[in-house]
């Protein structure tokens, strides 16, 4: 039976690394898209060969758990029929694991559109992963097409070997006061954060897209704010309810443990991840509407009463001001919040944070 050609079909859409904590892990990720072309359609068992191919140029693929949970899982998948983007995950990290490196998380789910696949997977070296990932692809191709050998993969490792011997480029290690993140009004919060005395230099505003994209741009954050889980930015994918929550929650992990996020009522799963990521929650409303769910766990609550910003933490109650018409009011009680989280930290911390005296920010 002849087939198309796996070097025309299964394509190359993009290829990045990523480097700080993302949507997919807290560990740096190499993420590749891909379009299989008519080998979505076509698994491992469809096309004879692929399975003693790959096997026989990785061996090391028997130690590969897979979904199935035990040793030879994935061997098990391969010969049941599994598709040219999982096996293209599973390759990445094989190629890595056989030039020394210890990496085991990956991913491959669907992708930005119809027809298309986003493979992750963990690298320790930046560069060993991108290359890992396109070299990844090409022997895959090469086993649809019956043209794998081991000669050519112990050349690939060879390869991957010397680019790990390469300064990698580092993860990012700045810490800042305060990350803002959701589709709504971020520049009203950082705004509104500046005139309350937390320098400009210490908040960094992230759109959904670019946490999909680049993952957190820092490594530490003092306080988190995630304004809603609205992203309008992303693919259509990611704006799925689920998807868009996780996504969002992402700035929680540059927060230290039993640190605070700042977290909109009613958004209980993001309130949930963050809870997940060992941090405290501040939640806020711009009515009067926080509900005994939200405020039962809450670490501090802001919501406004009468036109003004009312917050409460450890019973007692504090004013924080009127709404004004500069802002959005979801934007200006967030901020409230997170300026008292911002205090919080500062008088917990061993070291002042710098709210309000214009301290520099460590890097």
């Amino acid at each position: 039976m002849d087939r198309p050609s796996p070097y025309d079909e299964i394509r190359l859409l993009g290829l990045r690394t990523v480097r700080g904590a993302n949507f997919w892990s807290r560990r740096p990720v190499t993420r590749m898209d891909l379009a299989p072309g008519a080998y979505d359609d076509l698994s491992s068992a469809d096309v004879e060969g692929v399975t003693t191919a790959l096997v026989e140029a990785l061996p090391g693929l028997w130690e590969h758990r897979c979904s199935i949970g035990e040793r030879g899982g994935f061997v098990t998948r391969l010969r049941r029929g599994t598709y040219a983007p999982h096996i293209a995950e599973h390759v990445g990290l094989e190629l890595q694991s056989m030039m020394g490196h210890d990496v085991g998380y990956g991913r491959a789910r669907g992708g930005d559109r119809p027809g298309e696949y986003t493979v992750v997977f963990e690298h320790l070296h930046a560069a060993v992963g991108a290359r890992a990932a396109a070299r990844a692809l090409e022997v895959v191709q090469r086993a649809f097409a019956g043209e794998l050998e081991r000669a050519a993969v112990d050349g690939i490792v060879a390869e991957l070997g010397a680019l790990a011997a390469e300064p990698d480029v580092p993860r990012p290690r700045r810490r800042v006061l305060c990350g803002i993140t959701g589709g709504g009004d971020r520049a009203g919060v950082r705004a509104r954060l500046e005139a309350l005395g937390v320098p400009p230099e210490g908040m960094v505003e992230l759109s959904p897209l670019e946490l999909l994209n680049e993952g957190l741009p820092y490594g530490r954050s003092a306080v988190a704010v995630v304004l809603d889980a609205e992203p309008a930015d992303v693919p259509e994918r990611y704006r799925d309810p689920e998807l868009a929550r996780r996504l969002v929650a992402v700035v929680a992990d540059a927060v230290p443990e039993d640190g605070i996020v700042v977290c909109p009522a009613k958004e209980w799963e993001v309130q949930d991840l963050a809870r997940d990521a060992g941090c405290r929650v501040a939640v806020f409303s711009a009515a009067d509407d926080v509900t005994a769910r939200d405020a039962r766990r809450a670490h501090a609550v802001a919501q406004v009463r009468g036109g003004r910003i009312v917050l409460e933490l450890g019973g007692t109650t504090e004013d924080a001001g009127e709404i004004d018409g500069g802002a959005a009011p979801a934007a200006q009680v967030a901020a409230a919040l997170a300026a008292r989280a911002l205090r919080e930290a500062e008088m917990e911390a061993d070291e002042p944070a710098g709210v309000g005296d214009g301290a520099a920010v460590e890097r």
